[in-house]
């Protein structure tokens, strides 16, 4: 019987239209963030769009707010109280953090060229990088599903931790990270066989 793994970034956050790096700091779900993971909840929990609705054992999150938000109410239907997991945080951005992408063009205009160019070979100042991310968002993500082999969970964490842990399952080389689209309150459906079936991508609601 397979793992089935419910991969959601957070719902939108507060500021979002200024396209900002927050990283690390911890932005509350805006009002409309608050309403798309309330329709991705009843989504999960009411089985629309699929034969039945799948319960969920556990749900896993983020410890920064936006995330922990997010999974209160998709754990909600279910009965289950989200379980804290830090090392499923957002990178750190270093200087970066809490700089609009046109700053950052603007201040560090070669930086954000090679950061885009390759984002593996290439990481902000003072930042994670890449391989950092992926060393403990694999390790997390592994820990967790061998916990829970043959059950129904949930993860809720963020844009940069869903897109290495989904180049990992589709074995796409991280240098093509930003090739995955991680919407706000984008869910991606995994089943765990032998080896990894991706069953939904970047889903919305």
């Amino acid at each position: 019987m397979a793992t089935k793994v419910y991969l959601i970034r957070h719902g939108e956050t507060e500021g979002a239209d200024a396209r900002r790096y927050k990283g690390h700091i911890d932005v509350p779900l805006s009002e409309n963030g608050i309403e798309q993971v309330r329709r991705l909840s009843e989504y999960i929990s009411t089985g629309a769009g699929a034969r039945r609705a799948v319960p969920l054992q556990a749900i896993y999150c983020s410890g920064l707010s936006r995330a922990q938000k997010s999974a209160e109410i998709i754990a909600e239907p279910f009965g289950l109280k989200p379980v804290v997991v830090e090392d499923l945080k957002e990178r750190s951005f270093g200087v970066w953090e809490g700089m609009s992408f046109d700053e950052i063009k603007e201040q560090y205009p070669d930086a954000f060229t090679a950061w885009a160019e390759n984002p593996l070979k290439f990481s902000p100042m003072e930042g994670e990088s890449t391989l950092d991310v992926k060393d403990r968002a694999l390790r997390v993500f592994n820990e967790i599903t061998e916990k829970h082999n043959g059950d129904s969970i949930a993860i809720v964490a963020h844009g940069g931790i869903n897109r290495v842990i989904l180049c990992e399952l589709l074995g796409i080389p991280l240098e093509n990270i930003f090739r995955i689209e991680q919407d706000f309150s984008a869910l991606n459906v995994i089943e765990l066989w032998d080896y990894p079936v991706i069953k939904q991508l970047n889903f919305t609601i």
